[in-house]
């Protein structure tokens, strides 16, 4: 091969390097992101069955139910409510009528959260979930 053809074959392979891990690194991002859904989207039908997502609204007022470290409770954004299930030590701050965000996955038409987060104040709530009881109210 001439000098030329070997620059050129480098060159092809570079590129050929470079796109691929460009692909595979775009790939990772992808699935590693977790989206933001409100009960009444699940609901729709418009979460991911079988991959981890966020889920947030309001702890439904009566709906904690504890079991040891297992603690079952309901999520609302006042459109509509979805069961939660999580296993551990919830957030101190965590309470019925709380904004919280869960993340996790569902499984059998439950929510098997792996994290929960609660509001840090009174005076704040997660702009998700603050977005999606504006839009379940606006309806």
């Amino acid at each position: 091969m001439t000098k030329r053809q070997n620059r050129m074959t480098l060159v092809a392979l570079l590129v050929a390097g470079v796109s691929l891990a460009g692909y595979l690194g775009l790939q990772a991002f992808n699935e590693n992101l977790l989206y933001f859904f409100s009960p009444t989207d699940v609901v729709d039908g418009k979460a991911p069955k079988g991959k981890s997502f966020r889920l947030g609204g309001l702890v439904a007022k009566n709906s904690v139910k504890r079991d040891g470290l297992k603690v079952n409770f309901d999520v609302t954004d006042n459109a509509n409510t979805f069961s939660i299930e999580y296993v551990g030590i919830l957030p101190d701050l965590f309470r019925e009528e709380q904004g919280i965000i869960t993340t996790g996955s569902l499984v059998n038409g439950t929510f098997i959260a792996t994290e929960v987060l609660a509001k840090h104040d009174e005076n704040y709530m997660p702009p998700e979930v603050a977005d999606a009881l504006k839009k379940s109210s606006n309806k």
